[in-house]
C-alpha cells in the first residue's frame, strides 16, 4: 500500500472517530433530562399534547404545572424557554414553580415551552452543551439549547415561510421559531401545532395575563424592557415605573409592532382576550462581537470586547467590568411578573391572582439564583418532573 493510501486511511478513520464522539455528545445532550421539582403550591400538571393533540408522542409535548389558589381569582400563564439559548426564562421560571404559593387565583407554567428548541444546540458558534448553576445541595445542570426547534423534530424548512393566518412571509427558519409561528394551528407545522396549544391553554382556562420570557444582546435595541401591545402598554408602564423606583434597575417599555406577524406579545393579544407581555433580559452572551462563548462567559455575562462597545456608547444598557450576572437576569425577571401581576390584581381585584414566596430582584441578586431551587434527589420522586 502507497504512503498516500495509508495517509487518506488515516484521514477517514480520523473523520469517523471525530463524527462519532460529537454525534454521541449531540444524542447525549438532546437525550439529558432537566429534573424540575413541584414545589408546595402545584396542585396538577398536564401535558401541552392535551391541547395540541398532534404534539402527542413527539419531543415537542412539554409539561403544564398548575399552581391552584384556594380563593377564584384571575389566571397568569408564564411561558419560559421559548428561545432556549436565553436561559434566565427557564432559570426564572423554575423559581416560580418550585416555591410560589398561590393564594388567590391561579398560576400556569410551561418551564420548558420549546422542548425541541431545549434539546438542539448551534456547535457552529461554540455553544457549551451544558450550563450549571451552584445551589446549596451541589450544582444544578442544565441544557443550553437553541433559538430554533431542532430539524431532528421539524424537518424540512420551506424556502420561505408564510405565517398563518396573515400570510407575512418570513425567514425560511423561522418555521421552527415558537416566537414567530403564533397563534398556530392544530394541523400545521410542529412548531405552529406548540403555539397553538398555549392558544388553547389561554381560551380554555381563560387566562388573563400571559409572560412569554427572553433574553436579548446587549447590542439590540430591544433588550431590558417589556414588550406590550395597545391593550397591555399602560400596565407595562406602570409595573416599568414602579420597578425602577422601589427596586432600582430599569425595564422600559416597547411598543409591539402591529406589521410584524407571529410575535406572542401581537398574536396573543390578537387572538384571545389574554392581555400578553414579553420580557426581555439583557444577555451578553447572544451578542456576536465577543469572546468565545464559555459558560462562564453566560453566566457573568463579562466581556472585554463588550466592555471597549460600551466606552464607545454602542451598546444598549449600562455595562461595566461587573456584566451581567445570570443571578441579575434572573431576578428582574421575577420582579416584574410579580409585579405586573400585583397591578393586574389592583386594576382587577375581582381577578386578583396573588402569589407569595417568589423572591424579587434584590434578594436573587443577593441570595443567588441555585438558592431557591429544591434537591431533586431528596424531593418527593411523584413532585419530580423530568423535561
Amino acid at each position: 500500500m502507497s504512503r498516500e493510501w495509508m495517509i487518506k486511511i488515516v484521514l477517514i478513520v480520523l473523520l469517523a472517530a471525530g463524527t462519532t464522539l460529537a454525534g454521541i455528545q449531540l444524542f447525549r445532550q438532546r437525550h439529558f433530562d432537566v429534573p424540575m421539582v413541584a414545589g408546595p403550591g402545584v396542585t396538577r400538571t398536564a401535558k401541552l399534547s392535551d391541547y395540541s393533540p398532534g404534539l402527542k408522542g413527539t419531543m415537542a409535548d412539554t409539561t403544564v404545572f398548575f399552581l391552584e389558589g384556594n380563593e377564584e381569582g384571575g389566571k397568569a400563564l408564564i411561558m419560559a424557554n421559548t428561545h432556549s439559548n436565553e436561559p434566565a426564562s427557564l432559570l426564572a421560571a423554575l423559581i416560580f414553580l418550585e416555591n410560589a404559593v398561590v393564594e388567590k387565583g391561579t398560576l400556569i407554567i410551561i418551564p420548558q415551552f420549546n422542548n425541541s428548541g431545549g434539546r438542539n444546540t448551534r456547535p457552529g458558534d461554540g455553544y457549551p452543551l451544558y450550563f450549571e448553576i451552584p445551589t446549596d445541595w451541589g450544582s444544578k445542570k442544565f441544557r443550553l439549547g437553541n433559538r430554533d426547534a431542532s430539524p431532528l423534530d421539524q424537518w424540512p424548512d420551506p424556502d420561505v415561510y408564510i405565517h398563518y393566518p396573515d400570510k407575512q412571509l418570513l425567514s425560511f427558519i423561522d418555521v421552527r421559531n415558537t416566537n414567530r409561528t403564533w397563534p398556530g394551528r392544530a394541523d400545521g407545522p410542529l412548531m405552529e401545532q406548540v403555539t397553538f396549544g398555549a392558544m388553547e391553554i389561554m381560551r380554555q382556562e381563560n387566562v388573563d395575563i400571559a409572560f412569554d420570557i427572553h433574553g436579548a444582546e446587549t447590542m439590540f435595541p430591544v433588550t431590558n424592557c417589556i414588550v406590550a401591545p395597545e391593550k397591555s402598554a399602560r400596565m407595562a408602564t406602570m409595573a416599568s415605573l414602579t420597578v425602577k423606583a422601589r427596586e432600582g434597575f430599569d425595564n422600559h417599555v416597547e411598543p409591539s409592532p402591529s406589521g410584524f406577524r407571529g410575535l406572542s406579545h401581537r398574536e396573543i393579544g390578537d387572538y384571545s382576550d389574554t392581555l400578553p407581555f414579553l420580557l426581555e433580559a439583557p444577555i451578553p452572551f447572544l451578542d456576536q462581537p465577543t469572546g468565545p462563548k464559555t459558560e462562564k462567559f453566560l453566566l457573568d455575562g463579562k466581556d472585554p470586547f463588550l466592555l471597549k462597545l460600551a466606552k464607545a456608547k454602542m451598546l444598549f444598557v449600562p455595562y461595566d467590568e461587573s456584566g451581567w450576572p445570570m443571578d441579575k437576569r434572573v431576578g428582574q425577571h421575577c420582579s416584574v411578573v410579580l409585579e405586573i401581576m400585583r397591578q393586574y390584581s389592583r386594576k382587577k381585584p375581582e381577578r386578583a391572582i396573588e402569589v407569595s414566596h417568589v423572591p424579587r430582584y434584590a434578594q436573587v441578586v443577593q441570595n443567588g439564583t441555585g438558592s431557591y431551587y429544591h434537591d431533586p434527589s431528596k424531593a418527593d420522586p411523584d413532585k419530580v418532573f423530568l423535561n
